[in-house]
Parts: structure tokens; sequence; C-alpha cells
């Protein structure tokens, strides 16, 4: 029990942390898959990149909403 009083700072930043990891997850995996479909249809690849990255904002947002949810329930 002594370790525990030994803890100090805001539970805010490690939360943050963890919520920074679906989106980088989710932005590694949507960028990949994505270059694999410009590999294997050059043609549409314009197509792809628009909506790379309107995914990339979707899963962004994520990323922020860990961080106001953090800085707001300190």
């Amino acid at each position: 029990m002594d370790n525990y009083a030994e803890l100090t700072g805001n539970i805010a930043t490690v939360g943050y942390g963890l919520a920074t990891l679906g989106p980088g997850i989710g932005l590694g995996i949507l960028v990949g898959k994505t270059a694999e479909g410009m590999a294997r249809q050059p043609e549409v690849a314009n197509r792809l990149f628009s909506t790379m990255i309107i995914g990339a904002a979707l899963v962004e947002v994520l990323g922020l909403l860990g961080l106001v949810a953090g800085l707001l329930f300190t």
C-alpha cells in the first residue's frame, strides 16, 4: 500500500497518452491500406487519396476529443 502513496501528478496526462494510441494505430492502417490500394490500381489514386484525407481528419478528431476530455474532467 505504501507504493501507491508515491504516485503524484495529473491522471489526465495518462488518459491523453492512452487516447493517442487509437488514432495513431488508425492512421497507420489508413495510410498503409491507401498506399496498397494505389499500388494495386494507380488509376484510382486521386479518389483514394481524397478519401484518405477525409478519413485521416476523422481519426484525428478522436485524438483531439481525448485531449479535451482529459482537460475537462480534471
